[in-house]
């Protein structure tokens, strides 16, 4: 489960072997989310609404970035850090 990123506090992550559509999982404390990457939309779980603003803020002009990671992890190697 590599972290991509911390935005905020918020570890950004993909976990190998995981279904479409392309998503990363946000985690915060307790709270686990897991977003979309095309359209950003929350799939599953949730976070506090400031700590999502901050991701969501972070992970859109990082769309491509996202899916470049998410396509590494599909083909078995490890995503770079994404800043």
């Amino acid at each position: 489960m590599p972290t991509l990123a911390i935005v905020e506090g918020v570890s950004i992550r993909l976990y190998a072997q995981e279904h479409p559509p392309p998503h990363f999982h946000a985690v915060f404390a307790e709270h686990r989310a897991q977003i979309e990457i095309a359209s950003l939309r929350l799939m599953k779980g949730g976070l506090p609404q400031s700590k999502l603003s901050a991701v969501i803020s972070w992970a859109e002009p990082r769309r491509a970035a996202l899916r470049r990671a998410w396509d590494a992890i599909s083909a078995k190697r490890r995503p770079e850090k994404i800043t």
